[in-house]
């Protein structure tokens, strides 16, 4: 019989949206506690290749592909952060009852704030925020940033018809498994995938505002902020500002860590994987 090669991140599987559109996602593993992995804007569920499978080695963990990434149908609707945070609450019960853990990088932070505060600690176990968009980072809303997420529209279109898109964003992606990197440069640097994020940054400093001048409330709910410490030229301005976002936002959690990345900028599932898989085991015992 000729031998059965399994995905590093388990099995697919794919559910269907109340109006219509397939979401898929993979799991591994087992135990009484779910791990679902939240994707930053205009990555698919495979940017988690170094975190998941560690992860599966003690419970259930879930990667997923949001709308329009990966291997998810797109969404017609604006992809504001309410629609979003939508799936993935239909997603969680396609899951079943928990307990969840909820892992969010980047925009993956506010969108699992979002859900587990709709849930409560009925459900959710804890959360963990992984160098998330943070909106107490006043960079967010400056006149600058602004014009900057209003070009996105053209920059992001050249990008993808020179191949600059891929090329530069594919690079880091590289240190992952051999399968989970393959399914990342098939499948993130598409021109679906460029729309989805461009889709989801229309409403993305909107949304920020709203959660600047409407917290989400969590209660008491356990959570662990990661925040990548280490500048780079390219962030010398922007770093220093979100870390010290960082520590206010975890500062007004009552319990929470916060945990330095002393190796890691922004993509920290990438440089200091192990930090995540401790975290989110610390939050299973």
């Amino acid at each position: 019989m000729p031998a059965t090669h399994s995905h590093t991140f388990g099995n697919s599987h794919y559910i269907q949206t109340p109006d219509g559109r397939k979401l898929h996602y993979m799991v591994k593993g087992d135990g009484p506690v779910t791990v679902v992995f939240e994707s930053g804007m205009g990555m698919s569920r495979s940017c988690w290749g170094l975190v998941q499978p560690p992860v599966a080695e003690h419970t259930r963990s879930v990667v997923y592909d949001r709308a329009g990434s990966g291997r998810s149908e797109p969404d017609s609707a604006p992809r504001t952060l309410s629609r979003i945070a939508g799936d993935l609450v239909f997603l969680l019960r396609q899951l079943g009852s928990g307990p969840f853990i909820l892992v969010g990088h980047s925009w993956g932070g506010p969108i699992v704030r979002t859900v587990a505060a709709l849930l409560g600690s009925s459900q959710i176990l804890g959360i963990l925020l992984v160098d998330p968009t943070d909106e107490n980072c006043n960079l967010y809303f400056e006149e600058a940033t602004a014009k900057h997420y209003g070009r996105m529209d053209y920059i992001i279109p050249f990008m993808m018809r020179t191949g600059l898109y891929k090329l530069i964003g594919s690079r880091p992606g590289k240190v992952q498994p051999a399968d989970v990197y393959a399914d990342h440069k098939r499948e993130d640097f598409t021109m679906q995938a460029a729309k989805t994020m461009l889709a989801e940054g229309r409403d993305f400093l909107q949304d920020l505002k709203t959660l600047h001048d409407r917290p989400v409330q969590l209660g008491n709910l356990p959570l662990t902020l990661i925040s990548g410490t280490h500048i780079s030229r390219m962030e010398k301005k922007t770093r220093p500002v979100l870390h010290a976002a960082h520590r206010k936002t975890a500062e007004a959690h009552p319990g929470s860590r916060l945990v330095e990345a002393p190796l890691s900028g922004h993509m920290i599932m990438y440089t200091e994987p192990q930090l995540i898989v401790d975290e989110i085991k610390r939050m299973l015992l």
